[in-house]
């Protein structure tokens, strides 16, 4: 039974059926969770009879100091990348792992967690993706047993510091808003239970979860992994071939696309030259092998049996054409359309050549498959194409074959990148030392950077991820009406019931896992936003720390291992790493079990429960 005073009225009956609607469309994803939260806003205000929020209060998510915060460090992140700095450090962990194993998982976890504290983890796995796989080529080892660990690490690195993830600064500016002692937290608050979060997960990921781990994508090209034996060909263009001087676009046909035309020692990408073909050309084609005998039987050409083509032959180096894998990124445009609606081709130079989707493997129509996010696509581009496509956000370029590919990076900036890493020096170093609030220190260090011209206005602004910024402004106001109706100390009561017969202890470790399910199937915001006033209610209630129960809710939100959707990075590898939606749960829920008694000891031994 609730506790006394905390009976069902209707106000909260109307909070719990706003906060069951938004869960559903988090959930479902029938419209894009940021305008779910903005609808939440809207809701809040025009049910405001019954959730007791005003127009001004429902919108303040927007000008609180999580939502400040976040912006900021996405900025600031975008300028440490800007210089170059964490693509020099790529290119010294692939000569130190030069192809062994063990070094470059070590290298991996050890690298990735510590940076992730600092730098928003989404770039630094986006960089290190293509480090990944193709180290794990040279080493002849599946890039399933390594992506997983990658995303993982950058997750418990988020628990470093207040910095280290959204959730954390949202955590500490409702835990404040909500009058629990010790919040909000300072920079390195927690960094001791961060610590040993990170070291217990990473002991996991190099010894228990490569076991657990399965050998989805063998260590082959890419051609082999997207399952194009077979279906590509060289056939030879006699002199007397009805194609020759014709352009390249007349030798297309139905289920069948010319790729590359070779000429003497020279390469051209067909989808951008627009040369007239001649007698001697070799051309490669991708298509079924009934098409390809009809295609040579119509234009009277020769198909070369001996020519076996992998990702080197199509590959060919700057300008004449390179393989890559991308990935569709969260919240791009083209989630929800078909491949063939998207013109990549004729935008971007860009041949589609299959689609995989973690598993599963689309060679046929492509053209008809429609795309969803973490979706990875095999292209056939040149390097300017594949740049200029990567500029729209829409797919991110995880893997690329042909020269340059691993090439020396840029040198870099010493000025500029020595005035990147001081500016976030000084921003985290402020913070810390409580000269100004977190939020205000962000915004220096943005202004800091664009006065020195680490970074341009119009690139700070693209370095946002506004999604983020409009669902936490979103759901922060949904949070504020469950303790204005008491809807917060309705849900506790129960739970102090529940757990009368429980210790304070196991009661702490029922809320870290209750928020971690919560995270694995909503955003790990919303968790946050939903379960915190319940779990400091509830610690009222029984008489425990407040400030005990909001870090087990805080250090839960970021552990969402058991979903693809959990958390970005998760679904930025789901593809190249070939998973199932199964393999996360394989390996994410024993982390997770583990980390929920890491976490509830470790707060109980460094701040008492």
């Amino acid at each position: 039974m609730p506790a006394e005073g905390a009976a069902l009225t209707l106000d909260i009956a109307v909070v719990f059926g706003l906060v069951a609607v938004a869960v559903a469309l988090f959930v479902t994803e029938a419209i894009p969770t940021d305008t779910t939260a903005i609808a939440v806003v809207v809701s809040l205000v025009v049910f405001g009879e019954f959730t007791h929020v005003s127009a001004e209060q429902a919108i303040s998510g927007f000008s609180n100091p999580a939502t400040i915060t976040i912006v900021g460090m996405y900025i600031l992140s975008a300028g440490v990348e800007r210089t170059g700095i964490v693509g020099r450090l790529e290119h010294l962990v692939a000569r130190f792992t030069d192809g062994d194993r063990d070094r470059l998982l070590a290298a991996t976890v050890g690298l990735t967690g510590p940076l992730a504290g600092f730098i928003n983890n989404t770039p630094v796995v986006a960089l290190f993706i293509p480090m990944v796989t193709d180290l794990a080529d040279r080493s002849h080892t599946s890039p399933s047993k390594l992506l997983i660990p990658l995303s993982y690490a950058a997750m418990l690195g988020g628990t470093l510091t207040l910095v280290g993830t959204a959730t954390n600064v949202l955590a500490s500016s409702v835990a404040a808003d909500l009058g629990v002692p010790g919040t909000p937290f300072s920079m390195f608050q927690f960094t001791p239970l961060g610590i040993l979060v990170l070291a217990v997960g990473s002991a996991y990921l190099l010894t228990v979860g490569q076991w657990l781990l399965p050998s989805r994508i063998p260590p082959h090209d890419l051609t082999e992994e997207f399952g194009l034996r077979g279906r590509l060909a060289r056939v030879y263009v006699p002199p007397g071939s009805p194609l020759v001087g014709q352009p390249i676009s007349d030798a297309r046909t139905n289920g069948l696309k010319v790729l590359q035309i070779i000429r003497g020692d020279e390469a051209f990408v067909a989808t951008r030259t627009d040369r007239q073909i001649e007698g001697g050309d070799v051309l490669t084609v991708r298509g079924e092998d009934e098409s390809v005998r009809a295609f040579v039987e119509r234009a009277d050409l020769r198909r070369l049996p001996r020519a076996e083509v992998t990702e080197a032959e199509l590959a060919l180096g700057e300008g004449r054409g390179t393989l890559a894998e991308v990935v569709v990124a969260a919240g791009s445009d083209l989630d929800g359309r078909a491949v063939g609606e998207t013109k990549l081709g004729e935008r971007y130079d860009a041949t589609v050549l299959a689609v995989r989707r973690g598993d599963e493997l689309f060679v046929e129509h492509v053209a008809d498959v429609v795309l969803t996010e973490g979706d990875g696509l095999l292209l056939h581009a040149t390097q300017v194409g594949l740049d200029h496509l990567e500029e729209t956000g829409d797919l991110v370029v995880t893997e690329t074959v042909g020269d340059g590919a691993r090439a020396e990076p840029d040198p870099i900036d010493r000025r500029e990148a020595g005035l990147a890493v001081g500016i976030v020096a000084g921003v985290v170093a402020v913070a810390a030392a409580g000269l100004l609030p977190i939020s205000i220190a962000a915004l220096g260090g943005v202004v800091a950077m664009v006065v020195t011209d680490v970074i341009r206005p119009a690139d700070a602004y693209d370095a946002v991820n506004w999604e983020v910024i409009f669902l936490l402004a979103g759901v922060i106001p949904l949070g504020l009406a469950m303790q204005e109706t008491g809807a917060a100390a309705f849900v506790a009561g129960y739970v102090t019931a529940a757990a009368g017969v429980l210790p304070v202890l196991a009661t702490l470790a029922l809320f870290y896992l209750l928020t971690g399910l919560l995270a694995n199937v909503i955003t790990p915001v919303a968790s946050v936003v939903l379960l915190l006033p319940i779990a400091v209610d509830t610690a009222g209630e029984i008489g425990a720390s407040a400030f005990a129960f909001v870090l087990a809710v805080t250090f839960a939100a970021s552990t969402a291992f058991m979903t693809p959707m959990g958390y970005q990075t998760n679904l930025m590898v789901y593809s190249p790493g070939g998973y199932k939606f199964t393999d996360y749960i394989k390996v994410g829920a024993p982390l997770q079990l583990l980390l929920a008694v890491v976490t509830t000891l470790g707060i109980a031994a460094i701040w008492s429960v």
